[in-house]
C-alpha cells in the first residue's frame, strides 16, 4: 500500500464519532437504527460516518430489507493493525546494532 491508502485507513478513526463506533461494534454486528440509538446522533450523521469506516475497511455491512447492519471486518482490523505497526517502530528494536537513544526510554 501507498502513503494515501494508509492515511485514508489512519483517518478513518479519527473522529470521536467514529471511535465511538468501532467501540459499539466490537460486542458483534448492529443494526444502524441500533448505532443512532446508541450514540445519539442523526442518521445523516451515521451515514456519514460509516461510509468512512467501511471506505477504509475497518467496518463492512450487509442490507437485509430496509436495514443495513455493520460489523468489525477482522480483515480491515488486521490490515490497520499491520499498517499502525510499520510506522510506529524503530529499526532497534529488531537489530541492536542500530544506537537510536529510544531504547529503555519510557
Amino acid at each position: 500500500m501507498g502513503f494515501r491508502e494508509d492515511a485514508k485507513k489512519i483517518k478513518a478513526l479519527t473522529d470521536e464519532n467514529r471511535l465511538a463506533i468501532m467501540l459499539a461494534l466490537q460486542h458483534g454486528e448492529k443494526c444502524g437504527c441500533e448505532l443512532l440509538k446508541e450514540l445519539d446522533i442523526t442518521q445523516p450523521t451515521l451515514s456519514h460516518h460509516m461510509k468512512i469506516l467501511a471506505d477504509s475497511g475497518l467496518v463492512d455491512f450487509y442490507k437485509d430489507g430496509k436495514w443495513t447492519y455493520y460489523f468489525i471486518s477482522s480483515d480491515g482490523v488486521r490490515e490497520f493493525r499491520e499498517i499502525i505497526a510499520s510506522y510506529a517502530r524503530c529499526d532497534c528494536e529488531t537489530d541492536s546494532s542500530i544506537p537510536c537513544g529510544c531504547k529503555g526510554k519510557k
